[in-house]
């Protein structure tokens, strides 16, 4: 079977967004450009990663002046509006990851397919993947700064639109209360 590589140059939109209640939501990454739509699931904790590293590496950038200050100061793009449907999911994102392009000032996200293998690599879209029975599928992502702000600033919103935590033990609290470990199992 061959190996599905969607590219977006220029996207419109790259964002992230949820179905479903608080406890129960699937979180998804959609990216439009002129060459489709594409919809990956995620998990929350890779959301949550994705966003804390992008904002490592925008800190890096202005720090070690690798990016131009035009592009560094632009507004980030802020996306509110919900995802597109119906959802139709391409894949399952198993492994994500991103590198600063400094000739075009540009940041390229790579998010790659669940595999069966335990421990994933990374393939990129140029990896010569001749010796692999079933590759998985990738989509590439070229996103300006300000576009991975606006990114960052949507993905805190929603990972923090969750469940509330409970003040006692941290743990979130579900609509119907939760046993608290810190109350000796009281529901709280």
């Amino acid at each position: 079977m061959s190996r599905l590589i969607f590219s977006h140059e220029k996207p419109d939109r790259f964002t992230v967004g949820t179905v479903g209640l608080p406890g129960e939501r699937a979180f998804f990454i959609q990216v439009s450009s002129n060459q489709g739509l594409n919809t990956i699931a995620v998990e929350k904790n890779q959301v949550e990663a994705l966003t804390i590293r992008l904002r490592e590496l925008l800190v890096d950038l202005r720090r070690g002046g690798l990016a131009s200050l035009d592009e560094l100061s632009l507004p980030p793009s802020s996306d509110t509006a919900s995802l597109e449907f119906p959802i139709e999911e391409d894949f399952q994102a198993g492994v994500i990851g991103f590198t600063w392009e400094a000739t075009t000032s540009r940041v390229i996200i790579e998010l790659q397919a669940m595999t069966e293998v335990a421990d994933q690599e990374l393939f990129s879209a140029d990896a010569d993947l001749g010796d692999i029975e079933d590759p998985p599928d990738l989509v590439r992502v070229s996103l300006r700064l300000f576009q991975v702000r606006g990114f960052c600033d949507r993905a805190e919103a929603v990972v923090a639109g969750g469940r509330q935590p409970c003040p006692f033990c941290g743990l979130p609290i579900n609509v119907e209360g939760h046993l608290c470990p810190r109350a000796n199992g009281y529901r709280r």
